[in-house]
C-alpha cells in the first residue's frame, strides 16, 4: 500500500462513528444546528437539541422541521449527556464552554459539522482557511472551476453550511471556506487541496492562546492531498504533510514554478514564475491584498488541475464580495469604502495598507482581544483621523493616543458624517472596524449596510 492510500485509510478510519446505542447531541441552534439537524433527518437520526439562549435563532425552524424532537434551552446540566453517543458542536461554542468540557472529559465525540461532510462526500474538497481572506478565495476557486467547465459548490463557514451542500447533485469538486472553530473540532480533513492564506492573532475569545488559534489553522494541512502555502509565514513549511505537492504564493518575487508578483517595465504583474500571468491593475477586484488572493486562487486551481486562462479572465472580471474592500461612493474627490468584513486587527491594518492616499479610518466594535496597539502603530502614518463607534472604542482610541487624530463618534451616522467632513479630494473613507459588529448590529453585513446607505444620502 502507497502511502497516499495508506494515509486515506487512516483519515477513513477517524471519520466520526454514527450514533448505535445512543443519540446524538446537538449543542447551538442558529444556521448550523439548523444544518446539521435536516442531516439528522435524512438519516432518520435520533438526536437532542441544546441552546443556552432562551430564545435562539432557528428555534421556529428547528420545531417546523421537528415537532417531536426535544429541545433543551438554557445552560444545560451534565445529566444530558448520558445515553449520549457524540456532541455535535456549533462554531461559536467555545472549547471552554462547561458542558463541552464535561462532554470530552466523559470520553464522547465532541465534533463539527464538517466531521459530518467529510464522512458523506462523494466529490474532492478543497479546504480554504486564513485570518482574512478566505471568503474571497474560496469564492474565486469556485468561479474560476465554473469558468473552466467544473461545477463546483462553496461553502460550509461562507454561506451555505457544509452539510446542506450534500443535498446537491454531485459537483465535480466543494469549495469548503473553514474556521478555526471548525478546523479544531474536526479529526479527519482529506482535502484534494488545503489553502491557508495567512495568520494574525484572532478570535482570542474563543480560542485560549495564540498558539493554540495558530494550531487550528495548521491542522488544515494535516491530511491533504495538495497544500497553498503563504511563504511569507515561516512556520507554514514545517506543517505541510511530507511527499505532497505544494505551491507557495507571495508578494514577492517567486520562483520557478511559485506565484508572485514581477515588475516589468514599471508595471506590476501577477506571475509564475518568470511568467508574467496579468497586469495588477487588470485585476477587478480591490487592494494589495486582494493581489494575495488572487495568487493563493491560482495556486489552488493548478494543483487542482485548472486550465489557466480561464482562471486569468475570473481575475479580470470579478468584482469581490460585498463588504470587502465595495467602493460605495465618491463625494467631492474622497470615495468612500466599505470593508466591514475586516473583523480583526490583520483584516484591517491590510485594508489600510492596500489603499493609496490618506484614509480617514472608521473602525470599533467588540475588539475579540486584538492587539490595537500594534495596529496603530502600523498604519498611524496613513491617517488623516481615526473616527471611532463601538464598546472597545476606547481601547482604540488609547493606541491611537499621541499616534493619529482621535474622534468619538458612538454610532455610524455620527461617524460618516465626521469622516465625509475630514476628508480631503484623493482620501479615502473606510470602514474597517478591526472589530466584530454585535455590540451595535446583528452582523458584519448588517454594519456595512448602514454604512453604505448613510454614505448614499450624504448630500453632494
Amino acid at each position: 500500500m502507497n502511502a497516499a492510500r495508506a494515509k486515506k485509510r487512516r483519515a477513513r478510519q477517524e471519520l466520526p462513528a454514527p450514533a448505535v446505542n445512543g443519540k446524538d447531541l446537538v449543542f447551538g441552534l442558529g444556521a448550523s444546528g439548523l444544518s446539521v439537524a435536516r442531516y439528522l433527518m435524512r438519516k432518520s437520526a435520533n438526536a437532542i437539541y441544546v441552546d443556552t439562549r432562551a430564545n435562539p435563532p432557528g428555534l421556529d425552524a428547528l420545531k417546523e422541521l421537528r415537532p417531536d424532537t426535544e429541545v433543551i434551552l438554557g445552560r444545560p446540566p451534565t445529566e444530558l449527556l448520558r445515553g449520549v453517543s457524540r456532541v455535535i458542536v456549533s462554531p461559536g461554542i467555545p472549547d471552554t464552554d462547561p458542558f463541552v468540557a464535561e462532554a470530552r472529559k466523559q470520553g464522547l465525540q465532541v465534533i463539527s459539522d464538517i466531521a459530518l461532510f467529510v464522512a458523506e462526500a462523494r466529490a474532492p474538497f478543497v479546504a480554504v482557511t486564513g485570518s482574512n481572506g478566505k471568503s474571497t478565495v474560496t469564492t474565486l476557486i469556485a468561479t474560476m472551476c465554473e469558468a473552466a467547465g467544473k461545477r463546483s459548490l462553496a461553502g460550509a463557514n461562507l454561506g451555505t453550511p457544509a452539510l446542506d451542500l450534500l443535498t446537491e447533485d454531485t459537483p465535480d469538486f466543494y469549495v469548503l471556506e473553514l474556521s478555526s472553530f471548525q478546523l479544531q473540532r474536526t479529526p479527519s480533513l482529506p482535502a484534494k487541496v488545503a489553502v491557508l492564506l495567512n495568520i494574525s492573532p484572532d478570535h482570542l475569545d474563543w480560542h485560549v492562546s495564540v498558539d493554540e488559534y495558530r494550531a487550528a489553522k495548521y491542522r488544515i494541512y494535516r491530511e491533504a492531498e495538495a497544500a497553498v502555502f503563504n511563504r511569507h509565514d515561516k512556520l507554514a513549511k514545517s506543517h505541510l504533510p511530507a511527499s505532497v505537492p505544494t505551491i507557495s504564493f507571495g508578494m514577492d518575487q517567486p520562483a520557478e514554478g511559485q506565484y508572485g508578483i514581477r515588475v516589468d517595465d514599471g508595471q506590476a504583474f501577477l506571475a509564475r514564475g518568470e511568467q508574467l500571468l496579468l497586469a495588477t491593475s487588470d485585476i477587478a477586484l480591490v487592494g494589495a491584498h486582494n493581489q494575495a488572493n488572487a495568487l493563493a486562487a491560482l495556486a489552488a486551481g493548478e494543483l487542482m488541475g485548472l486550465p489557466l486562462s480561464p482562471m486569468l479572465q475570473v481575475l479580470n472580471e470579478f468584482p469581490g464580495l460585498p463588504h470587502r474592500m465595495q467602493f460605495v461612493r465618491q463625494l467631492n474627490g474622497a470615495d468612500f469604502i466599505n470593508d466591514s468584513k475586516a473583523t480583526n486587527v490583520g483584516a484591517a491594518t491590510a485594508a489600510v495598507e492596500s489603499v493609496s492616499g490618506p484614509v480617514v479610518l472608521i473602525a470599533g466594535g467588540d475588539g475579540k482581544g486584538g492587539d490595537f496597539g500594534e495596529f496603530a502603530r502600523t498604519v498611524c502614518t496613513k491617517l488623516r483621523a481615526a473616527i471611532l463607534i463601538g464598546r472597545d472604542a476606547p481601547l482604540i482610541a488609547d493606541a491611537f493616543d499621541q499616534l493619529a487624530p482621535v474622534f468619538m463618534a458612538g454610532n455610524m451616522k455620527n461617524a460618516v458624517h465626521k469622516a465625509a467632513e475630514l476628508a480631503q479630494p484623493g482620501d479615502t473613507v473606510l470602514l474597517a472596524p478591526a472589530c466584530a459588529s454585535f455590540d451595535q448590529y446583528r452582523n458584519y453585513e448588517h454594519r456595512g449596510d448602514d454604512f453604505s446607505e448613510i454614505v448614499r444620502a450624504l448630500p453632494s
